[in-house]
């Protein structure tokens, strides 16, 4: 397994808590979800070369 770096990262108390709630409902820590949540955005960002849209929780436009 890859080496984990640990980070320290400040987040205000609104936006904590809308992770938090979000791990929960995804059964992860919020550590986990954070990590979950960056992994997808690098993800995305390397297949289509476009930063993810604000709505992270919404599926993507699909440009047909």
């Amino acid at each position: 397994m890859a080496e984990k770096k640990q980070i320290p990262l400040r987040l205000n108390a609104k936006l904590y808590d809308a992770i938090a709630a979000w791990a929960e409902d995804d059964f992860r820590s919020v550590n986990g979800q954070i990590e979950y949540l960056l992994t997808e955005c690098v993800r995305q960002r390397k297949k289509n070369g476009k930063y993810v849209s604000e709505h992270l929780d919404e599926p993507p436009e699909l440009d047909l």
